[in-house]
């Protein structure tokens, strides 16, 4: 059974992890918004019918409440002839977002059949995504100059009408420097790099570029999603920690400081991306109809048919 088949399985897990994050919007602790959206999501996943794994996630199993890397998951641990998939995830995408109600809080999750995804430790990646128009075009090999000039090239609009959007921390001074030095305009966001990485994958949206240092387990998740957009996605790993260095050499040997493509993070088409929203953004977030129920909106993208969809549930 292709690991598509599971989808519907898997909406239920983010939809149920979107719903137990909403009742934390707005009150300031991201970090029971977090644990809320992980134990949800892990009693759904404890229903479904396969035998799983948490390939790259937040954290190890000492930092429970998360989804730890290497966890199995499903209902068929162990069973013959069961389906062995991997899942990359994050039960609750920019959890500060939810404790300040902020745009594009989600609760995210890719799966593939065992070992397509990049099985990585917890560390940070360094990325470049676009529209699918910049496939051979944009790569981590090139400076921001490279990539900004041949996006003007290829865009046929000049570099002044450019926006690269990068996430507002203190490791990308240099990098937002160079890019306005070159005279793109730059949009800043506190996190939600998943989010901005499909607008910068989408033609029509504002935002032409993404660049620089977010989390790995959303890099996964990101180049699943692209490959079923066709859209151009390479990342490479940075360790920033002696811990996090000697788990990535355990984990990946000799590739640690190699350039990622989109096809090898995500290293087969029988895949799918789930986005199930919290706080508007990327997609609508959680709220409530007249007989009080939650509705939750997802995003999902099947790779094998490279079709989006938008979904609205009911809980």
């Amino acid at each position: 059974m292709p690991v598509r088949d599971l989808t519907a399985d898997f909406l239920r897990a983010t939809t149920s992890a979107a719903a137990a994050a909403y009742g934390w919007v707005g009150k300031g602790d991201g970090k029971a918004a977090d644990g809320a959206a992980v134990e949800a999501m892990r009693d759904v996943f404890d229903t479904i019918p396969f035998d799983g794994r948490v390939a790259i996630g937040e954290g190890e199993r000492d930092d429970a409440p998360m989804l730890w890397i290497g966890e199995p998951l499903g209902s068929s641990q162990g069973l013959e002839n069961a389906q062995m998939i991997d899942i990359a995830v994050d039960p609750l995408e920019c959890t500060n977002h939810v404790a300040n109600d902020l745009p594009n809080a989600m609760a995210v999750l890719a799966a593939a059949p065992r070992g397509a995804l990049l099985h990585a430790p917890d560390c940070y990646m360094d990325k470049i995504a676009g529209p699918s128009i910049l496939k051979g075009e944009i790569s981590l090999e090139g400076s921001a100059q490279y990539n900004i000039e041949a996006t003007s090239h290829v865009l046929d609009r000049p570099i002044s009408d450019l926006t690269v959007v990068v996430m507002d921390r203190p490791r990308h001074t240099d990098l937002i420097s160079r890019i306005e030095g070159i005279g793109a305009k730059v949009r800043l966001i506190g996190d939600g790099d998943i989010a901005a990485a499909l607008d910068a994958a989408d033609p029509d949206s504002n935002t032409d570029l993404l660049m620089g240092i977010g989390a790995a387990p959303e890099g996964v998740i990101t180049a699943t999603a692209l490959r079923g957009l066709d859209a151009p996605f390479e990342g490479r790993l940075v360790t920033t920690t002696k811990d996090h260095q000697e788990r990535a050499l355990k984990m990946v040997g000799d590739r640690i400081d190699d350039i990622w493509d989109r096809d090898e993070l995500c290293a087969s088409s029988d895949a799918v991306y789930i986005g199930s929203g919290v706080c508007p953004g990327r997609v609508p977030g959680v709220r409530k109809n007249q007989e009080g129920n939650m509705i939750v909106t997802s995003e999902i993208i099947d790779v094998k048919t490279s079709t989006r969809s938008i979904l609205e549930s009911t809980l």
